[in-house]
């Protein structure tokens, strides 16, 4: 059997890589996306202090800071019964809509857009942020870097510092906002609008006028009927900050609408020996191992499973781009791999519009930003909606007030069975009965990379240690013994 490795894989967040299996025809036969690396920051956060959780659990990635910070700081509000008041959820939702706008405005110019804009085929020192630069120019260049910049600078204004908050506590936040903040934050917010309208423009005119983009976009091979998962606000719009988890099947029917602290009653979390990062599923599916359909557990979260699970967005003119993308595409929910680059530019206008809202609601400079903890020790779970997808933090702290335990399922944990899926066709379209070129093989890695994939914060086997399998063959070849860990 023929095996063709990408290592490393590139373009997303930590190490991963490809092994794509081939039978004696040249056929796909399977494919797998495998992360070697390991961080393990549930078992080593457990004897620390839990009011050092947002700020620890910010460390696990640099790009998505606030998801895990946020998250980790609702854990405890709940453990430490702590609800925030009012001005600390309004200010603390604020901030994380700028991390959305840095966040989308890096994945779709500097990681996945580059093979879009410049083409999956083009030269590999072209597929970055300067090939980009050549094809729309220096001036959008420039737009694109200043509003990176001003979601990066209200990270900073409310969290402290651009890269690892500090603000996050039980019950609240450290400090309020001023007038002189909030009328910057503002300023920066109508302009970030403006600049995610301009990116859309982009996508329709470089994508979709694209016809060699609109069938990779259309073809039912790439197209995946998985259940999908997201927050959502009390009219089922997408929401990052709070919410409900809302499940809908792959026939668009809600399967499941539940409060964070009710998430073990549905997912589930699958130990593999083929890599370190975990596979959850839908308890009352089942695991039914690397599946396609509604039969399988497996689900989606992430820009395209939010829109996917919801009924809209919340804000006028991303909802209007919403229902353009499934008019366009013809079906709800929307099952191919390569719209989670359309969905994601859908919520960089919502994340411009709701910080703009935020930052002229007259409660945003209160004073009163937080409340008390209740008491020490207990149980929390906090649910966030990284610009990745769904990210739960699950505490139980003591009565000292130490982590005694810790489950973190991160986004690309939620998302690791339906990229092993979305690989899988992506390779046996792509690269069955074909010449196999460097061009090719980039296609083939455009199918991960629209998930975004944060490898480093996904790292962790149950119960905190390397999930690990050791084969023993004799000299024919046969395997003679099998050893796990787990």
């Amino acid at each position: 059997m023929k095996r063709i490795t990408i290592d490393p894989i590139t373009r997303l967040e930590g190490h991963g890589k490809i092994e794509i299996f081939l039978d004696e025809s040249g056929k796909v036969k399977d494919a797998y996306l495998q992360v070697p690396e390991l961080r393990g920051f549930e078992r080593f956060c457990q004897g620390r202090r839990a009011e050092l959780m947002p700020q620890l659990t910010s460390r696990i990635c640099g790009v998505c800071p606030v998801a895990h910070h946020f998250a980790s700081a609702k854990a405890l509000d709940m453990a430490f019964a702590a609800p925030p008041t009012e001005t600390a959820r309004k200010i603390r939702e604020l901030m994380y809509s700028g991390y959305y706008i840095y966040d989308h405005i890096l994945h779709f110019y500097f990681l996945g857009g580059p093979d879009f804009v410049v083409g999956p085929e083009a030269p590999k020192e072209r597929r970055n942020i300067l090939g980009v630069i050549d094809v729309v120019g220096l001036e959008v260049a420039k737009e694109v870097i200043k509003h990176r910049a001003y979601g990066q600078r209200i990270t900073e204004i409310i969290g402290g510092k651009a890269t690892h908050p500090v603000c996050g506590v039980p019950g609240g936040v450290t400090k309020p906002i001023t007038e002189e903040e909030r009328a910057n934050i503002e300023e920066m917010a109508e302009s970030c609008v403006e600049f995610a309208q301009t990116s859309l423009e982009i996508f329709r005119n470089v994508v979709l006028k694209n016809e060699k983009y609109m069938n990779l976009i259309t073809n039912p091979a790439f197209n995946h009927g998985t259940y999908n998962m997201g927050l959502v606000d009390d009219n089922n719009r997408v929401n990052f900050y709070d919410g409900h988890v809302r499940v809908v099947g792959p026939d668009g029917e809600e399967y499941a609408k539940f409060p964070p602290e009710r998430y073990l009653d549905y997912i589930e979390e699958k130990v593999v020996p083929w890599s370190y990062v975990k596979i959850p599923y839908l308890k009352g599916v089942g695991w039914k191992g690397i599946a396609d359909g509604k039969d399988s557990g497996l689900y989606r979260v992430g820009p395209l499973g939010r829109l996917n699970a919801a009924d809209g967005m919340a804000t006028p003119l991303a909802n209007e781009a919403y229902q353009e993308m499934y008019d366009t595409i013809g079906a709800k929910p929307a099952g191919n791999t390569l719209l989670y680059h359309w969905a994601r530019l859908i919520e960089l206008l919502y994340a411009a519009e709701r910080a703009l809202e935020l930052s002229k609601d007259p409660a945003i400079t209160g004073t009163d930003t937080r409340n008390r903890p209740g008491r020490i020790g207990g149980e929390g779970i906090g649910i966030v909606e990284a610009a990745r997808g769904t990210l739960i933090h699950h505490y139980v702290v003591n009565e000292e007030g130490l982590m005694d335990r810790v489950n973190l399922i991160v986004a690309t944990t939620n998302n690791k069975g339906v990229i092993n899926l979305s690989i899988k066709s992506a390779a046996r379209e792509l690269v069955s009965g074909h010449e196999v070129s460097e061009g090719l093989l980039n296609t083939v890695e455009m199918f991960y990379r629209a998930y975004d994939p944060c490898m480093a914060c996904a790292s962790h086997a149950l119960p905190g240690v390397p999930a690990l399998e050791i084969k023993v063959y004799d000299a024919r070849g046969n395997v003679i013994k099998t050893m796990r860990n787990v």
